[in-house]
């Protein structure tokens, strides 16, 4: 150490200039060797190539990899290199016989680099092929030996090595030259691609094969004389063709690469779909689209996620449809008119706040709530349904009542709190066809809501009870991330399991499209819990499922947003759903969970908590919540005389001979339309004669609907048409008399029907029948 410290003291210059020289040689070689822009990469889960997207300088150049191929790592280095990792970083004897043949050439004929100083040449593009230039290659390749290893080095190389055209890299070049992952390749194709970086331009489709040919057996020989590769192999290798013209890369999930690239640009991304069910979907999309495209419907989106990781499992953002139909709009995060999609959320809210039961009756009649005036699809009403069924048939007038009852502002909390992030607007800006379709969403909130009840479910069984506190937690298409569902928490997130369960039982009574309608026959078939949606205009039509493993989203339409007719849920959207879902595994039905639930009895009739009066009772689970629902409200005691002919009370017949019977009575206009679809119903017997009914509602109009405004058109004639009057009355063969501002009109008798022909102006129509019972309807009559 003393002699060092005396030897620095003697030769001060020396030793600065020695100093300054290895700090030079430090820090020589850039951090980076390569900065050039790379292209986005996207792979299944288990590493498949999915598609990639072309780098910003228009090279195809995939993101280095440290995973080099067994068979061109041995090709290349017999080729270029074969003392690769006993050299230093140069190999003095080659750059001897290559100095020596440029000499005598009088030009630069051999180079003599080894793979560790063309890594450094290619790092510094664009250099003249000089003497100082190798000087200076020479230096930096020794400095790269320090730095990396020789297969860290041989990464380099194989990321960064031009193979012809705008294809940089082995990565690339396997998949342009010959469709395939670089591990998959044959000898013969390593060996192909060993010898291009060499001379690149042979590559070029149709020209140079004799060339090219003959430079990758010379190789193949030479592997088969060092003993790399046997007998056989070399024969056969040396038989396989050259490749004919470039493959396209693959693009099985074009629209999940848009959407990774936004994020993630130039970058190996492995996302969580799984590549095999992603062509599947691919070719059910597509085959679709072939029939959907006749009827000039064009896009299609298509949404799988994994119930218990809520990873992507498939995604496709579009139909193979072309440029004028807008193919590269990835549908599925943009926002549509949801239709009846969210149908299931007021149903499942209303479950959870005890305000019915599953199949608690709703009314089902013609409605008029201010200006609003929904219709049933079919445009037919049923007087009165089970929840449960309503849900299930998708009835839009009985949602509309049920959301009117739950209240707007409190739904619309909850439809916010789904995290359905299109919903923008407050509460009245929509009003009451929110669950119509009056709101927009998207596919990828609306699969994460669904998803998020179904892991619910499945969540409380596996813990025992409990809850997650981030159980709708957004999905992710990245396979490396683990989704926080939250703390464990015995309060539920935003719907509790029981509610959540109840509203699947109804979902999978769904009449299913066609080719699926006695699908709970076969033992194969799956138990799905899902729902359709079609938006005002034929403009949307969505399916939407879900099994205690994956939930399906699918959207049909036109990107443009112009309707179509036929563009119905059931018709366009749940047959893709149900072929997407045949290709899943099949998967079991949810587990009870019975601790959210409470076995109650029901009335069979009204679906209400039974009432002491119910003549038929059924003993069903309901969700604990329900039991604070109010007792049935349509069985009612009726006072009938001796015979059961007719409805007497103490002011006109003997109460010792009186009969009392539950009777269950619905209201007039509900019973109306209930009689049509339930021939057993059973209207209330008339009052014997003398006999007064105390008070209770016996007849409603079914038209018009209260203070509502009504244009009378004329017919070819200039003649004004008739205004048709209609009441719904309890007891049959009754005689009604009409008034029209206190001026008597007519009478009818069993149907009650009147045309009438009021002027212009506000009128009050008055109807009293022969029992003294009157209604009144306020209207105004528009030119």
């Amino acid at each position: 150490m003393n002699k060092i410290i005396s030897l620095i003291k003697t030769h001060k210059k020396k030793s600065i200039v020695i100093t300054i020289l290895l700090i030079w040689y430090y820090f020589s070689l850039p951090k980076t060797l390569f900065s050039e822009p790379t292209s986005t990469v996207i792979e299944s889960a288990d590493g498949q190539l999915l598609g990639a997207q072309i780098a910003k300088d228009g090279q195809w150049r995939f993101p280095h990899t440290d995973s080099i191929p067994v068979k061109f790592s041995k090709s290349i280095i017999a080729f270029e290199d074969a003392y690769f990792y006993k050299h230093p970083g140069f190999n003095p004897i080659s750059i001897g016989k290559a100095f020596w043949q440029n000499m005598k050439s009088g030009s630069i004929k051999r180079g003599g680099s080894t793979l560790t100083q063309q890594v450094i040449r290619l790092s510094r593009k664009g250099k003249g092929r000089t003497y100082f230039e190798k000087l200076i290659e020479l230096i930096l390749a020794t400095r790269l030996e320090f730095r990396h290893s020789k297969e860290e080095i041989l990464g380099f190389y194989a990321a960064n090595a031009p193979f012809g055209g705008n294809v940089v890299g082995l990565d690339v070049a396997s998949w342009r030259y010959f469709g395939r992952n670089p591990h998959d390749l044959s000898w013969a194709e390593s060996a192909t691609l060993a010898v291009l970086p060499n001379t690149p331009s042979l590559i070029y489709p149709g020209k140079n094969q004799e060339k090219l040919f003959k430079k990758r057996n010379r190789l193949l020989k030479k592997l088969h004389e060092e003993h790399i590769i046997d007998e056989l192999t070399y024969e056969l290798a040396i038989q396989e063709e050259l490749p004919k013209k470039p493959y396209p890369l693959p693009q099985i999930a074009p629209h999940l690469l848009q959407k990774v690239n936004k994020e993630h640009t130039g970058k190996r991304i492995i996302t969580s779909v799984n590549k095999a069910l992603q062509q599947r979907v691919n070719t059910i999309v597509k085959n679709n689209y072939n029939t959907l495209q006749q009827n000039q419907i064009y896009n299609i989106g298509v949404l799988v996620l994994d119930v218990k990781t809520r990873k992507v499992r498939a995604y496709v953002g579009n139909s193979p449809t072309g440029a004028e139909h807008q193919k590269d709009v990835d549908v599925i995060d943009k926002p549509r008119s949801t239709g009846s999609i969210l149908k299931p959320f007021l149903y499942a809210a209303m479950l959870d706040a005890g305000e019915i039961l599953p199949n608690t009756l709703v009314a089902d009649v013609p409605t008029q709530i201010a200006s609003y005036n929904p219709k049933n699809f079919n445009l037919e009403y049923d007087g009165a349904v089970p929840a449960s069924r309503a849900l299930s048939r998708s009835l839009n007038v009985p949602a509309v009542r049920m959301l009117q009852q739950f209240g707007l502002d409190r739904f619309h909390h909850y439809v916010k709190e789904l995290g359905l992030t299109d919903i923008k607007y407050n509460a009245n800006h929509y009003g009451l066809s929110l669950i119509l379709g009056g709101a927009e969403s998207n596919l990828w909130d609306l699969c994460k809501s669904y998803a998020a009840m179904s892991s619910t479910i499945n969540h409380y069984d596996e813990t025992g009870g409990k809850y997650y506190s981030n159980e709708f937690v957004n999905p992710t298409f990245l396979e490396g991330t683990e989704v926080d569902f939250g703390k464990f928490s015995t309060e539920k997130t935003i719907f509790d399991a029981g509610s959540i369960y109840m509203t699947y039982q109804s979902l999978k009574e769904v009449n299913r499209p066609e080719g699926e309608e006695n699908w709970e026959f076969f033992d194969s078939s799956k138990e799905i819990a899902w729902k359709t949606g079609t938006s005002f205009g034929f403009r949307d039509a969505w399916a939407i499922g879900s099994t205690k493993d994956y939930v399906v989203g699918v959207w049909v339409g036109n990107a443009d947003g112009e309707g179509r007719p036929g563009l119905v849920g059931v018709s366009t959207a749940a047959p893709i759903l149900f072929e997407v879902f045949d290709v899943l595994p099949k998967s079991k039905w949810f587990s009870e969970p019975f601790d959210e639930l409470e076995k109650i009895p029901v009335c069979s009739k009204s679906g209400y908590r039974a009432s002491e009066i119910c003549e038929q009772k059924d003993s069903v689970f309901v969700q604990r919540t329900g039991l604070k629902t109010k007792a049935c409200p349509y069985h009612l005691w009726v006072h009938l005389d001796e015979n059961g002919q007719h409805q007497v009370n103490s002011s006109c017949y003997p109460i010792n001979k009186m009969k009392h019977t539950s009777w269950f009575v619905l209201p007039p206009l509900e019973a109306f339309y209930y009689q049509r679809k339930n021939p057993s119903y059973k209207n209330l017997p008339p009052f014997s004669q003398g006999c007064m009914s105390a008070g209770k509602a016996v007849m409603d109009f079914i038209y018009p609907k209260e203070s509502v405004k009504v244009f009378l058109p004329k017919d070819f004639d200039e003649n004004t048409n008739q205004l048709v009057f209609r009441l719904a009355h309890s007891i049959p063969d009754i005689k009604v008399f009409w008034y029209l501002d206190a001026n008597y009109m007519g009478t009818t008798h069993t149907f009650h029907e009147l045309a009438l022909n009021p002027k212009s102006g506000k009128h009050i129509v008055t109807v009293v029948d022969e029992l003294g019972n009157e209604i009144k309807r306020s209207i105004e009559i528009t030119d």
